[in-house]
């Protein structure tokens, strides 16, 4: 049996129903945010888990709060799983940044691998302190299901790393909308992609929520 990691988005809040930069903003889910969570949860509870590793923001303990609670496991807190830092850019929207920030804004989404959101973090930091995470959960279990609630950008830059991606094309490759899981099956071939931001476990609803 090989080790399967589990990539699950938090649920909806206020930012992402806006679409709005939210990284290092402490936010909240919605009640529709807290559905998803629930839904998961009734989804994925019979799954046998090894362990249920978690970005400690409130949004991402929120989302794992329902499947821990049903399966009796406590979330693994690691700093490394936390969003990008959107710094200045933090709560504004695409077009209010691109107007505010012009030069920064079109530096970023040119290359946002080696260019940082003003006062920010660039892809290739979050790549790093992500992997850690990622080898540790490596080490710790060769075989089994691991959870991991994280975050948009932080997941697809930690997709990008397994499996050969620039990290710099994190946010043109693929997409990861709030409640999405997303899984990566460790093979004798390596990392192999299983499923890409699946939304099944929602009902027609809450996957037709407006935002990201």
């Amino acid at each position: 049996m090989s080790l399967t990691l589990y990539f699950l988005r938090h649920g909806q809040t206020e930012f992402s129903r806006k679409n709005a930069y939210c990284g290092a903003i402490d936010s909240e889910l919605t009640p529709e945010g807290l559905e998803m969570a629930k839904a998961f949860a009734v989804a994925y509870s019979s799954t046998p888990w090894n362990a249920v590793f978690c970005s400690p923001m409130k949004r991402t303990l929120a989302t794992a709060k329902p499947l821990c609670a049903a399966i009796g496991m406590p979330p693994e807190l690691r700093d490394g799983l936390k969003e990008i830092n959107y710094g200045q850019w933090e709560g504004k929207s695409p077009e209010e940044i691109n107007r505010e920030y012009h030069d920064d804004y079109i530096r970023w989404s040119a290359d946002p691998a080696w260019n940082a959101p003003t006062g920010g973090e660039m892809a290739v930091t979050i790549a790093s302190r992500s992997m850690q995470v990622i080898e540790e959960i490596r080490q710790l279990y060769t075989s089994g299901n691991v959870l991991i609630v994280a975050h948009k950008a932080t997941i697809r830059i930690i997709l990008c790393s397994l499996l050969g991606i620039d990290v710099g094309r994190f946010r043109y490759r693929w997409g990861c909308p709030v409640g999405s899981l997303s899984i990566v099956e460790f093979t004798s071939h390596g990392p192999l992609l299983q499923a890409l931001a699946d939304r099944t476990h929602l009902d027609q609803r809450l996957r037709n929520l407006p935002g990201t």
